[in-house]
C-alpha cells in the first residue's frame, strides 16, 4: 500500500470541512486558547511559499493545544480594504469589490486572468481554521461595526483625572456647571478659557466647535504626506525613501483638513502596557522609541517686534543660557508671520524644497545640513538677548512644538548646524556653558559630570539641580513650566480614496454630525471613476447617491442636498488600519448582527493568547490595535487592557533568484583624428555564468574573445571606413529570469526562455564547454517582480501538503529569515514515505500488538519529550529533526507495535495532519485524531539501566563493554579482569593501577 498524499489530502480536507472539525465553541468546560495570525491582504498574485510560514507555525501550535485539551479559537479572514485593489480598479476599470472577491474566492477576472483564490490555496495546506468565523473588512456587515467604533471615539474625551476615555456628555456637564478652567483633558493646544455662563450662552455650533477640540476623533488642519500620484494621504510607514511604498510615487508635505485620532491620549498607557506583555524586546523598543517619552520643560520665547511666542519643549532646561539660535520646522505656523521681507524668497524656496521630503526621510537623514535664516529674532526669557530664528528640515512640525532652542555646546546636531552656517548673518558664536569642558571639536551631550557655568543663577549647579532651578524660575516669570512630552502624534485617520470604510458622518453648517448607530452601515456607494474629481475632491465626490436625508434617515441622491433636511456626506474614507484595529474581537462573535461581539463572547475569549505576524507592523497596526483595545476597555466593551498576550514575529522565507547575463561592449571610437567611448548593448545575446566566471578569473575566454571580435568587425563594417571601433571593455547585465525555467543544476531551459517573453524570441547564447547555459543565483526577498516565487499549490500538487508544512518548519528557527530551496523538499517527502512504511507494506497494514521493546519505548518517549518542549518553545525545526531520528530508529528496530505507532501518529499530527489522520483511521479509529490526548512523557523509559563503558589501557581505548549501572567498582573490576580481551591486552602482566569511575570510565595503567 503506497503513500498517496494527493488522495489523502483531499479526503481529510473534505472531512474537516463537512464535519466542522475545528469549529470553536463560545462556551466550553475546556480551558480556552486563542491563536491568531495577522490576516492577509488578498492580492491577485495569491500566496507564495513565504506567506504560509507563520500560518503553519500557528496551526502546529493550535493543533497541539487541542491535543492538550484546550478549546482553541484559530480563525482566519481578510484585510480586504486598501490601495492595491483601488489602483487595480483605476488601471483596469474593474470594481474593487469584484476583484477583491475573485482574489479571495478564485475565478477569472475581467481581464481573463485566472486567479487561484486565497481561500482555496489556504485550504490545500490543511489549516485548522474555524472558517465559520471568517471576516472580510470590506463587507458591510463587518465595517458597520468599524463605523460604530468611530462614533464611540467621536463621542468620547480623555479625562486625565480618571486616566481614561469618558462619554462627551460628562464633559458637557462640567462645562455647563463650571466652564473649562479646571478641566484636565487631552485636547488641542491653546484652547480659550470660558465660564459656565459663557458656555451656556454659546450657540450650538459654537459649542460643537469647542467640543471638537476635546473629542478623541476630531477634524483639524494637519500636515500630511500627500501623494498626488495615488491621490491620497499616506501614513509614515507607507513611504519609503520619499516615495510611496505602493507604486513609487513622489510624496510631499501638505496641509489638509483631516480626521485624526487622539492616540496621544494613551501614550503613557501604551508605554506602561509593554511591561505586561510577552513580546520580543526589539518590538517593544520600536514602540517605546515611536512613543518617545521625554521629561523636561516647556519654554516660551517672545518674538521681537511681533506679538507672537515660540513655545519650545526641551529635555535640557539646564542649558537655557547656552541658546545660540532657534530653529523652526519649515511648516511651522509662525514662519510666514515672522519672516522678514529680505528673507522671504529664500524661506519660501526652502519650504518648497523640503515639502518633497517625507518626515521619515528627514528623521533618518542625519548627515545633510540645511536651513535658512528667517530674519526674525526671539528674546531670551532671562537675559532678554536677541536670538536669531532659523528654519531647518531636521525639525518636524508634528514633533513637540515644531521648534527647538538650539544649544550647540550641548547637542551634536545643533553644533553641526551652527558650524555649517558659521559667519553668516543670523548665526551667532557658540556659547559654552559647561565648566572645564572643551567644545572646540565637538559638543558635550552628556548629563553626567556637568557643572553649569556662564549661566547667571545656575552657575556651579549640576544637571539635576540646574534643571529644577530653571523650571522654578521660568514658572516665576510665567515663561515656562515642567512637562512630560511624547513624540507620539495623533494619527491621521482619513484617506482621499474610494476603497475604504465610509465615515458615518454628514455636515451641517460645515460641522460634522454622526449618523445614529441604528442606521448603520453606511454602505460605500457606486462610482463611475475611482480617481479624484476634476476639482480635486476625493473619489466619493463622483458618487451620484451620496447625501444624508435626516427625515428618511437614509442615503439619497447627491443633487437633493438642500442643507435643510438633506446634507452632504463625508467624502474621505477611513485608512487601511481602521478595520484591522479590532478584528480579533469580531472573530469571537463573527455573526452578531447587533454588536461587534457580545459581552459573553468577549468575557470568555478575553484576548489573544498567541499572535503571529510580521515585525514590519511594529509601529503601525500593533500600536493602533493596542490604542483601540484600551479605548474599548475604557468604555466597558473590551475585557482586557491589552489585546495580544504573546507576540511572535516570523522571519521571511527568501527566494533564490535566477539571472541571465546580457552583454554590453564598450568600444573606443576613432573619428577624424579624435577619440571617444561608445557602448553597445547586445540586446539579444546572453552569456553563461560559467563563461563569465572563467573570463573574470583569467582575464580572457576563447568564446568571449571570438564574440567580441565578431561584434567589432560587424560594427566597423556597418560604418564608413574612416570610423574605427576598437574593443575597450565588456559588461554583463544581470536580468531576473523565471525560476521555473531553471532546473536544480542551475541550467536554463533555452527554448522555454525564448518563448517566455516576446523580446527574447530571437535570443542567442554563449554556452559553457558542456553546451549548457548556467544561470547566476542570488538569495533575495521572494517577489513576483523578481520571478523567484514558488507557489505552495505546486508543492502540494507534487509532494502533498504535509511535505510543504514539514519543510517550512524544518528550514530553520521561526523568527529567522531563511532561503527557500526546492531541492530540499525531496528529503522531507522521503521521510514521510519512511514513516508510512512503519505502518504499511505493499500488502497493507503491518501494525501488530507486540509488546514494545525498551528501545522502542526509549525512541518514542525521547520524541514525546522533545516535541512537546519544542512546540511550547516555538522551536519547530528541531521537532522535525527529532521525527526523522525517531523514524530511523524505529525502522532499524523493525518496530511495528501499535503501542508505539499510535502515539507516534498523534505526535506527528500537528505538523503533518493529513497523513496522521489517515494513519489513525487505518489503525481502526472512527473519529478525528485532532482532539486525541497528547501522549504523556514517562521519564522511566529514558533512564539508562546499562552503560557501554570504553575500556582503556594506558589511556588508549581498546574495546567497549556493556555493564549494568548498579554495579560497584569492585564488581566492575572483577568482570573486567576476567574478560578475555583484557587478558589478551595484559599478556600475563599485572596492571599497576585500575581506575574505575562507575557510569563513566575504566582505565588500566601500567
Amino acid at each position: 500500500m503506497k503513500y498517496n498524499p494527493n488522495e489523502i489530502d483531499a479526503k481529510w480536507q473534505k472531512y474537516w470541512a463537512e464535519n466542522q472539525t475545528f469549529a470553536a465553541k463560545n462556551n466550553s468546560e475546556k480551558p480556552k486558547h486563542y491563536v491568531l495570525d495577522m490576516f492577509p491582504y488578498p492580492s491577485g498574485a495569491g500566496l507564495h511559499v513565504g506567506h504560509p510560514l507563520g500560518y503553519i507555525a500557528s496551526d502546529v501550535y493550535s493543533r497541539f493545544k487541542r491535543h492538550q485539551g484546550f478549546n482553541v479559537l484559530h480563525p482566519m479572514g481578510y484585510d480586504s480594504f486598501g490601495l492595491p485593489a483601488e489602483q487595480y480598479a483605476i488601471q483596469t476599470g474593474q470594481r474593487p469589490e469584484d476583484t477583491t472577491r475573485v482574489n479571495i474566492d478564485g475565478g477569472v477576472d475581467k481581464e481573463g486572468k485566472q486567479i487561484a483564490g486565497y481561500r482555496k490555496q489556504l485550504d490545500k495546506i490543511g489549516f485548522s481554521f474555524d472558517w465559520a468565523r471568517e471576516v472580510r473588512t470590506s463587507n458591510p456587515d463587518y465595517y458597520k461595526h468599524t463605523q460604530w467604533i468611530f462614533i464611540q471615539l467621536f463621542n468620547s474625551w480623555y479625562n486625565k483625572n480618571s486616566d481614561k476615555a469618558e462619554d462627551i456628555s460628562t464633559l458637557v456637564s462640567i462645562f455647563e456647571k463650571e466652564g473649562n478652567a479646571n478641566v484636565k483633558a487631552v485636547s488641542d493646544d491653546n484652547i480659550q478659557g470660558f465660564s459656565s455662563g459663557e458656555w451656556n450662552a454659546f450657540s450650538k455650533d459654537e459649542q460643537e466647535k469647542i467640543l471638537l477640540q476635546y473629542r478623541l476623533t476630531y477634524l483639524a488642519e494637519t500636515e500630511v504626506n500627500w501623494c498626488p500620484g495615488l491621490g491620497t494621504v499616506l501614513a509614515n510607514d507607507e513611504i519609503v525613501n520619499g516615495v510611496s511604498e505602493r507604486g513609487g510615487f513622489p510624496v510631499i508635505r501638505k496641509k489638509m483638513t483631516q480626521w485624526s485620532m487622539r492616540i496621544s491620549a494613551y501614550a503613557e498607557r501604551l508605554l506602561q502596557g509593554l511591561n505586561d506583555i510577552d513580546w520580543s524586546e526589539s518590538i517593544k523598543e520600536s514602540q517605546r522609541n515611536w512613543i518617545g517619552k521625554s521629561v523636561g520643560a516647556m519654554v516660551s520665547f517672545n518674538v521681537k517686534n511681533h506679538n507672537e511666542v515660540i513655545d519650545v519643549f526641551t529635555t535640557r532646561p539646564d542649558t537655557i543660557f547656552g541658546v545660540t539660535f532657534m530653529t523652526l520646522a519649515p511648516e511651522h505656523d509662525l514662519v510666514a508671520k515672522i519672516t522678514t521681507p529680505e528673507q522671504k524668497a529664500a524661506v519660501e524656496a526652502y519650504i518648497e524644497k523640503t515639502s518633497k521630503r517625507s518626515e521619515r526621510e528627514r528623521m533618518a537623514d542625519v548627515k545633510t545640513i540645511s536651513g535658512v535664516f528667517t530674519g526674525a529674532y526671539a528674546e531670551h526669557p532671562f537675559t532678554k538677548e536677541a536670538i536669531p530664528v532659523w528654519i531647518g528640515d531636521y525639525v518636524l512640525a508634528g514633533y513637540g512644538t515644531g521648534a527647538v532652542m538650539a544649544v550647540p555646546c550641548g547637542d551634536e546636531r545643533d553644533y553641526a548646524f551652527a558650524n555649517f552656517f558659521k559667519g553668516q548673518n543670523g548665526m551667532q558664536e557658540i556659547k559654552n556653558i559647561f565648566a572645564n569642558v572643551d567644545i572646540s571639536e565637538a559638543a558635550y551631550g552628556s548629563k553626567d559630570n556637568v557643572e553649569i557655568a556662564n549661566s547667571d543663577f545656575l552657575n556651579g549647579l549640576n544637571y539635576k539641580e540646574a534643571t529644577k532651578k530653571t523650571i522654578e524660575k521660568l514658572e516665576e516669570i510665567g515663561q515656562g513650566t515642567g512637562k512630560t512630552n511624547y513624540r507620539l502624534r495623533d494619527a491621521v485617520f482619513s484617506r482621499q480614496r474610494y476603497w475604504g470604510e465610509p465615515f458615518p458622518v454628514y455636515y451641517v453648517n460645515g460641522l460634522p454630525k454622526m449618523i445614529d448607530t441604528q442606521h448603520l452601515p453606511i454602505i460605500l456607494p457606486e462610482v463611475e471613476k475611482y480617481l479624484p474629481t476634476e476639482d480635486g475632491l476625493p473619489p466619493l465626490g463622483n458618487a451620484a447617491v451620496w447625501a444624508w436625508d435626516t427625515k428618511q434617515n437614509k442615503v439619497v441622491n447627491t443633487d437633493l442636498v438642500d442643507n435643510v433636511s438633506t446634507f452632504p456626506l463625508e467624502l474621505n474614507t477611513m485608512p487601511g488600519w481602521a478595520g484591522s484595529s479590532w478584528y480579533w474581537m469580531r472573530y469571537m462573535d463573527a455573526h452578531n448582527e447587533n454588536e461587534f461581539a457580545s459581552a459573553a463572547a468577549l468575557a470568555y475569549w478575553e484576548s489573544v493568547d498567541l499572535y503571529i505576524g510580521g515585525s514590519e507592523h511594529a509601529t503601525g497596526h500593533l500600536l493602533y490595535s493596542r490604542f483601540w483595545n484600551k479605548f474599548l476597555k475604557d468604555k466597558g466593551f473590551a475585557p482586557t487592557e491589552e489585546p495580544f498576550k504573546k507576540l511572535i514575529n516570523q522571519g521571511m522565507i527568501l527566494g533564490t533568484s535566477a539571472f541571465v547575463y546580457r552583454v554590453k561592449i564598450d568600444f573606443e571610437r576613432t573619428f577624424s583624428d579624435s577619440k571617444s567611448d561608445i557602448c553597445f548593448e547586445i540586446i539579444d545575446t546572453f552569456v553563461s555564468k560559467n563563461v563569465i566566471n572563467d573570463y573574470l578569473k583569467n582575464g580572457s575566454n576563447e568564446q568571449i574573445n571570438r564574440f567580441v571580435k565578431e561584434q567589432e568587425d560587424h560594427f566597423n563594417n556597418s560604418y564608413s571606413s574612416d570610423f574605427n571601433l576598437k574593443f575597450s571593455s565588456i559588461h554583463f547585465d544581470a536580468i531576473h529570469v523565471d525560476v521555473a525555467l531553471v532546473n536544480s543544476s542551475d541550467e536554463l531551459d533555452i527554448e522555454k526562455f525564448k518563448s517566455w517573453r516576446e523580446d527574447y524570441a530571437d535570443a542567442e547564447f554563449i554556452l559553457d564547454d558542456n553546451g549548457k547555459y548556467i544561470v547566476g543565483r542570488e538569495v533575495e526577498k521572494m517577489s513576483k517582480s523578481k520571478y523567484n516565487v514558488v507557489t505552495p499549490d505546486d508543492i502540494c500538487a507534487e509532494y502533498g501538503a504535509d511535505t510543504l508544512r514539514l519543510y517550512e518548519m524544518f528550514l530553520g528557527p521561526l523568527e529567522q529569515a531563511k532561503p527557500w530551496n526546492t531541492a530540499g523538499i525531496s528529503g522531507v517527502f522521503g521521510f514521510l514515505k519512511k514513516l508510512w512504511r512503519l505502518y504499511f507494506d505493499d500488502n497493507g497494514l503491518i501494525v501488530n500488538n507486540d509488546e514494545p521493546t525498551k528501545d522502542n519505548l526509549k525512541s518514542l518517549h525521547k520524541t514525546i519529550k522533545k516535541v512537546a518542549e519544542d512546540i511550547e518553545n516555538f522551536s519547530f525545526n528541531t521537532s522535525v529533526s527529532q521525527f526523522m531520528i525517531c523514524v530511523n530508529e524505529l525502522s532499524s528496530q523493525n518496530c511495528h507495535s501499535r503501542a508505539i505507532l499510535e502515539p507516534l501518529a498523534i505526535l506527528v499530527s500537528p505538523y503533518a495532519p493529513h497523513i496522521a489522520e489517515e494513519l489513525w483511521s487505518q489503525l481502526g479509529h472512527t473519529t478525528s485524531i485532532s482532539e486525541v490526548a497528547f501522549p504523556i512523557f514517562e521519564e522511566k523509559h529514558l533512564v539508562e539501566s546499562e552503560k557501554e563503558y570504553p575500556v582503556s589501557f594506558n589511556g588508549k581505548m581498546r574495546f567497549t563493554i556493556k555493564l549494568p549501572l548498579d554495579l560497584t567498582k569492585e564488581q566492575i573490576e572483577e568482570i573486567i579482569m576476567k574478560d578475555e580481551r583484557t587478558l589478551k591486552q595484559l599478556d600475563g602482566k599485572t596492571p599497576n593501577k585500575v581506575i574505575i569511575v562507575p557510569g563513566k570510565i575504566i582505565n588500566l595503567v601500567g
